[in-house]
């Protein structure tokens, strides 16, 4: 039987549907309002700091993000962001079943594609607008409080940052959206989803550079740290972290030297100036793959919860 019409027709009208639920969940209302305040307060903690100890610093504004005092923005986002994206996504479709309305949605011209994918987008776009206003909160905390207007180089280096961290969390919420798919039970989902984030961002980092060494034996120490990355980079944290230590830091100039500068050691590259900033094109190709990384298990996840969802019955 041959489908009339376009697959994706219905798409709009399930996105605006979705982003008006969004927008006016409790849950999604706290957990926006608890990592706003908590960004907020970091930063301020980290103004002062910054004042005293980088007055001559190029790269006045990139410290708000990076700047330690005890815990950066940068690290409270990677927490953070996943929390956010379970939360918009844990229950997309699985919610759909229990409140036995997915059968009526699709009695209406919108294929399962266009109901999908009107999910996944309405989804991302709340991210997006959430994490947009965030960081415009950020920066302009930052002028108000440091009053040195930013250079060209700092607001392109921190919109990168932006649409990583929306990449960011797009993986995390389609990973939701597949554990909304495959288990019908809410809390199931939801307990699976906050599994595996805790897994991959906490307990993998731990247990990844041991199985590496026990896989691959390394005959020297930079073989040994380029295996135990190449096992951490499983962890969508990692890549994150990976990226943004590059991005939000132009004296960086590869992944090796950003993981050592993690652990408080000093990589120093033949010919290179120490401390010496380089463009923002190089640091980007430095993380190219990383970017894409998260990209592709966006979409693969996607894809992953496209195939099961079409192949599921529906029943009134």
């Amino acid at each position: 039987m041959r489908r009339e019409g376009s697959a994706l027709h219905g798409v709009g009208v399930v996105t605006l549907k979705e982003i008006g639920d969004h927008f006016s969940s409790i849950l999604v209302v706290v957990i926006v309002v608890l990592v706003t305040v908590s960004a907020v307060a970091v930063v301020t903690l980290g103004i002062n700091p910054i004042k005293e100890s980088t007055a001559e610093d190029p790269f006045l504004l990139l410290r708000l993000f990076t700047r330690s005092t005890p815990l950066s923005f940068v690290v409270l986002l990677s927490l953070f962001v996943p929390l956010l994206a379970i939360g918009l996504g844990f229950d997309a479709v699985n919610g759909e079943h229990n409140r036995r309305t997915l059968s009526r949605i699709l009695s209406q011209p919108i294929y399962r594609d266009a109901l999908l994918f009107g999910k996944f987008l309405a989804g991302l776009f709340t991210l997006s607008v959430t994490l947009i206003v965030l960081w415009l909160l950020v920066i302009g905390l930052g002028l108000f409080s440091l009053g040195i207007p930013p250079s060209a180089e700092e607001i392109a280096r921190a919109l990168v940052f932006l649409v990583v961290t929306i990449a960011y969390a797009g993986v995390w919420f389609a990973m939701a959206m597949l554990m909304s798919i495959v288990f019908r039970s809410v809390a199931t989902a939801v307990l699976v989803a906050l599994g595996l984030w805790l897994f991959l961002t906490i307990l993998w980092p731990l247990f990844s550079p041991a199985l590496a060494t026990l896989i691959f034996p390394p005959t020297d120490a930079l073989s040994l740290l380029e295996t135990n990355q190449a096992f951490a980079r499983l962890s969508p944290s990692a890549l994150f972290s990976e990226i943004v230590a590059v991005v939000l830091d132009p004296s960086l100039r590869s992944n090796q030297q950003s993981m050592l500068a993690s652990l408080g050691l000093m990589m120093i590259e033949r010919g290179a100036v120490p401390d010496a900033p380089i463009p923002l094109v190089q640091s980007v190709m430095i993380v190219w793959p990383q970017i894409v990384g998260l990209i592709a298990g966006a979409l693969l996840l996607f894809v992953g919860g496209y195939v099961v969802f079409q192949r599921q019955e529906v029943r009134a």
